[in-house]
């Protein structure tokens, strides 16, 4: 897999990967301190702010109709400089319409450098290496969460949140601007349509994206939540959680792109459903802190496991579809993040045990949606270097 790291394409991701990774991180890491001690935000505004974080997920589908105007790559890096200006602009605007703004701004960058990225990976690396690149861009993400962690928590000791926000941004600005500079495409890959395509014969990604998306957001409303709520973790416990996942998952993500190469989708997203549907189930049940918190980080290890599904559509789909299927379903990934955590929070009141239980039947679901994948590992005799 040496041979991807000399295509130009592969550093211009890693690079801009690196720099959505470290945005995203930076703002989590210093939001809900600044909402609460600077904008003086109550739960019902974090909620509506969390909401609004999620809508340009869903208006992922207009990246098609952008592409169609510029270049996709410049997408890419023009969505590093909003969501850099985001990042920098929330520390100015005290104020809860202004973070909502700041908020929406940033967001739009993250998901639409998100989608860029995986179609981009999926039209420049080829059925045996895309795997593999998936999962050397979730390490360097996990990495660059790693970093911008340790140099928040050391600042955060000097500087105002207004300093960090605007130091953080700039830095991404930076990155996103170098991006609009380069140019590491190549002239023999298939034009992309640039209108939006729904094919019968796609169903399954659309269903197994739809899926994952409904699971991941139990997972991001509910699994912190309950660590806090349950077990009592402290801000300190949740950082050093936070920090041990992302070193495991710098490790272990390249390890699941090969795994992918090696056994097959199939095989993998088996692996992966198999083990959510036990996960979910034990989130409902565990009474031990130490038990819960290595729960999370299988978690999050089986989460990265979700790459076989758009390696998968790169093995069934049409070369022109990759730019506006991504899109889809991106889209698609996002609906549930309409109603899962609404609905979620209704059903905790009831009994907390439930939106995990929820989660375990969907996974049952996807598990049994995965057997309808036809495709076999192509490269499963090779070596995997």
């Amino acid at each position: 897999m040496q041979h991807a790291k000399t295509e130009p394409m592969f550093r211009f991701l890693a690079l801009l990967t690196i720099a959505s990774t470290a945005g995203l991180q930076a703002w989590r890491t210093l939001f809900n301190n600044f909402a609460v001690e600077i904008v003086h935000l109550q739960g019902q505004h974090i909620g509506m702010i969390q909401s609004v974080r999620e809508i340009p997920g869903f208006l992922a589908l207009l990246a098609i109709f952008i592409i169609s105007l510029i270049k996709e790559h410049h997408l890419s890096s023009l969505s590093i400089v909003i969501l850099g200006v985001g990042v920098a602009l929330t520390g100015v605007y005290p104020t809860y319409t202004g973070v909502i703004l700041t908020t929406l701004l940033m967001s739009f960058g993250f998901h639409y450098y998100e989608t860029t990225n995986q179609s981009l990976t999926l039209q420049y690396f080829d059925k045996e290496t895309s795997p593999w690149v998936f999962g050397k861009l979730r390490s360097y993400a996990a990495a660059s969460s790693i970093g911008v962690g340790g140099l928040i928590w050391a600042f955060s000791f000097y500087l105002s949140y207004k300093l960090m926000f605007a130091i953080s941004g700039g830095a991404i600005i930076l990155i996103g601007i170098w991006g609009l500079m380069q140019n590491p495409t190549r002239e023999d890959l298939p034009s992309q349509r640039k209108k939006m395509v729904l094919r019968k014969k796609y169903w399954l990604y659309y269903f197994l994206t739809f899926m994952a998306g409904a699971r991941r957001q139990i997972f991001v409303a509910f699994a912190v939540f309950l660590l806090v709520k349950k077990f009592a973790f402290t801000v300190q416990e949740i950082t050093a959680l936070f920090i041990v996942n992302n070193i495991v998952n710098y490790f272990l993500s390249p390890m699941i792109g090969k795994a992918i190469i090696r056994f097959g989708e199939r095989k993998v997203l088996s692996l992966e459903y198999t083990s959510l549907l036990f996960i979910f189930t034990a989130y409902a049940f565990v009474e031990s802190k130490i038990f819960v918190a290595i729960l999370y980080i299988l978690d999050h290890i089986f989460f990265n496991f979700a790459i076989g599904i758009r390696t998968y559509f790169q093995k069934i789909g049409n070369p022109k579809d990759i730019a506006p299927t991504m899109a889809v379903g991106f889209t698609i990934n996002h609906i549930a993040a309409v109603v899962i955590p609404a609905a979620g929070g209704l059903l905790w009141i009831v009994d907390y045990r439930i939106p995990f239980l929820l989660g375990a039947g969907l996974s049952f679901i996807s598990l049994i949606g995965v057997q309808f994948i036809k495709s076999k590992p192509a490269f499963a005799n090779r070596s995997l270097v």
